[in-house]
Parts: C-alpha cells; structure tokens; sequence
C-alpha cells in the first residue's frame, strides 16, 4: 500500500485531492466505522462490475469523504483502476481486490484527518 501511495503521490491530478474541513468533520461526526462502510457500499454498487457510465460513477465536488479519496486513490472508476492496479475492467471484483480498495480509502482518509 506504501508503494502506491508513493506513485499516487507523484499525479498531480491525485495529489490534488484533500478533504476540506466540512468533509473531516463529517467523519469524525459519523466515525470511521460509519464512512468504512459507506466505501463498502460504494464500492460493491459503483464498481464491483463496469457500469455502462464508467468514468462519471463518482461524484468529484466534495459531496461525501470517500468520494474524494477515490479520486485521489484512482479508485473512482473501473478504467482507473485497470491504469493504476491492472485489474481488467470487465472482471468482477473479488472480495480480497473490494478489501483492498477500502483499506487504501480509508488510509487515505486517516491521513487527511491527522
């Protein structure tokens, strides 16, 4: 996760993301549990499987933490995922790749928060 995290450094597109202080008080308002659960969610609905509107699944206006982190954790859609992951676009993900995905959100997230 380290390793990535240093490639995701180097975007300047990923880099940009940050949550602003509204967003940080939604998650220590809600827990880490809650917002953990909602990346579940988000995750198992939005990209588990390609959906047709592959790239515009995600919102990018700071509308919910996870939402952002996935922009800049390139965890927003199925053909970000094939570029920085290699995880072919129209495979279904398994539970262990869905495990992975929200733990790299949510040490995202943590960091933001510090």
């Amino acid at each position: 996760m380290n390793e990535m995290f240093e490639r995701l450094s180097k975007s300047k597109f990923r880099s940009s993301f940050h949550l602003n202080s509204k967003m940080k008080e939604y998650v220590r308002k809600n827990g880490i549990d809650k917002v953990k659960s909602h990346a579940y969610d988000f995750i198992n609905t939005r990209l588990k499987n390609k959906l047709d509107n592959d790239g515009k699944q995600t919102p990018m206006k700071q509308v919910h933490p996870v939402f952002i982190a996935q922009h800049a954790t390139a965890t927003c859609c199925r053909g970000c995922m094939y570029k920085w992951y290699h995880i072919s676009e129209d495979k279904e993900l398994s539970e262990k790749e869905i495990n992975y995905f929200v733990n790299i959100i949510m040490k995202w997230i943590e960091n933001e928060i510090k």
